[in-house]
């Protein structure tokens, strides 16, 4: 069964859009979009295996601000 992970972040630019698809792809991360129109930059995932700490964590190391989205 696959989870819906939602997070909001401070994913703002292309630039910042095009530096997370290199990190989720580099992740095995494949279902993923960030809505950069709303104003919490909502980043969702989908994911039978991940973990919301896992993707903040990874977030977080990468220069990103990541919290769950609730």
């Amino acid at each position: 069964m696959k989870n819906i992970l939602l997070f909001k972040t401070n994913i703002r630019t292309q630039e910042d859009k095009y530096a997370l698809s290199i990190l989720m792809e580099s992740n095995e991360i494949t279902q993923w979009t960030v809505d950069q129109q709303d104003v919490d930059c909502v980043l969702r995932i989908v994911s039978a295996t991940l973990e919301l700490q896992t993707v903040i964590q990874l977030l977080s190391d990468n220069g990103y601000q990541c919290e769950e989205l609730t």
